[in-house]
């Protein structure tokens, strides 16, 4: 149209305006103004609790989510990649898909490690009487694996999700004595085990087969076994740097990190 070469019209919008081809990311909704606003509001209020007593408001956080677990997730691109020399063909990947096996896992943890495992048998439904259950479970656990959390008051961190806002949930979380974060909905980035857990999990399991249920079960437990007091507790002080760019945002949703 302009009667100049692609060369040319590449070479005055990378060298002369600075500009670069990207691909577009994804994101887990088109967030509203509305949204956007709440998102901001609950990390400033984070941020506040946390300027009076940071290190005493980080261990009292209880947080937990639900997440998929394969027989077989392969290999990303990027986790498949491996030196060469340029003379030599790159090696070759066959497309594979995740296989059929999977079971629903749900993890709580705090900033010293893992406080309950629950894997959800095939056919049942996470309903508000099933996740009323697994907060008393998740009590339990507490007064076992961490004494004193429980008289400090336990703050617990979850995703806005029906089942967790059910009424028979609700009146679970008043008499275990739980107090809630204030979390805005559409948020996954703010919450611990997206932004941290779950990714570092599951890039250890990716591209290793499993035949049954029992043995990814045991790999998960693994996993989560090699890991020390500071592997939780970086994830859990993470929230507080993405809060603040939350802020720093709008609103918007942070990228995933590397």
């Amino acid at each position: 149209m302009v009667g100049v070469s692609d060369t040319t019209i590449f070479k005055i919008l990378h060298d002369h305006l600075g500009m670069t081809k990207v691909s577009a990311r994804w994101v887990p909704r088109m967030l509203t103004p509305p949204q956007k606003q709440q998102r901001v509001e609950c990390s400033r209020a984070f941020l506040y609790l946390c300027n009076e007593d940071k290190d005493g408001v980080l261990s009292r956080i209880v947080t937990g989510d639900e997440t998929w677990v394969h027989h077989y997730e392969p290999e990303s691109k990027q986790d498949s990649m491996q030196w060469h020399k340029k003379v030599t063909a790159p090696p070759k990947k066959f497309k594979l898909s995740q296989s059929a096996g999977k079971f629903m896992a749900t993890v709580f943890w705090d900033s010293e490690g893992i406080l309950l495992i629950d894997y959800k048998d095939k056919g049942v439904s996470i309903t508000g009487e099933y996740y009323a259950s697994i907060l008393e479970r998740l009590k339990e656990a507490i007064k076992e694996k961490r004494r004193g959390k429980l008289t400090k008051g336990v703050l617990l961190l979850h995703e806005n999700a029906p089942v967790h806002k059910s009424h028979v949930a609700l009146a679970a979380l008043l008499k275990v004595g739980f107090d809630i974060l204030n979390h805005s909905p559409h948020s996954p980035d703010l919450v611990p085990s997206d932004y941290y857990l779950f990714p570092k999990m599951k890039k250890e399991l990716r591209g290793k087969k499993f035949t049954t249920d029992d043995e990814v079960k045991e790999a998960v437990s693994g996993f989560f076994e090699d890991k020390d007091k500071t592997f939780f507790n970086e994830g859990i002080n993470k929230l507080i740097e993405r809060s603040e760019k939350c802020v720093r945002l709008a609103g918007e949703y942070i990228d995933k990190e590397k």
